[in-house]
């Protein structure tokens, strides 16, 4: 038992633990940022013309152009979070359009609902990951730790 624990702090002190954040920051991106894309603004975009008169209007700029910036957000936003390029300002854009999708569209829809029913928990969850990204940052393998080390 002693010898496993003494092979886990080395393997801990080689530089592991490091590698393992970084990883686990690529698979945030690409997971929460794929899902936005492939299940939110994709379908949004293939339907906007169905949407575009009744989609909600939380800011009061029209249906039209809140589903645009709706769009422009999970798409272009979440692609930029998957590339890690501007990560910080992608999980700010995608935060917001969580917390409008939660407190505004969803605020008479319950915290949890039966499989299909609307609700503020899957916005809160995203929510959760863009804010996460936002305070780690994209880690190692990103677009932005490239451009800072040759700036640097």
């Amino acid at each position: 038992m002693i010898q496993l624990i003494h092979k886990y702090r080395a393997w801990m002190n080689s530089g592991a633990e490091e590698l393992g954040a970084d990883l686990a920051l690529l698979t945030t991106r690409i997971l929460f940022g794929g899902m936005m894309i492939l299940g939110h603004g994709l379908p949004k975009l293939e339907k906007f013309s169905v949407l575009a008169d009744k989609f909600p209007d939380p800011l009061g700029i029209g249906p039209s152009l809140s589903l645009s910036l709706a769009i422009i957000s999970e798409i272009i936003g979440s692609a930029m979070l998957i590339l890690g390029l501007g990560t910080r300002l992608a999980a700010t854009q995608l935060m917001f359009t969580m917390v409008v999708a939660a407190l505004i569209v969803h605020a008479s829809d319950p915290f949890f609902a039966p499989a299909g029913a609307a609700s503020k928990e899957f916005a809160l969850v995203y929510l959760a990951g863009f804010l996460m990204l936002l305070l780690a940052g994209p880690g190692r393998f990103s677009i932005d730790r490239i451009i800072s080390n040759k700036a640097a």
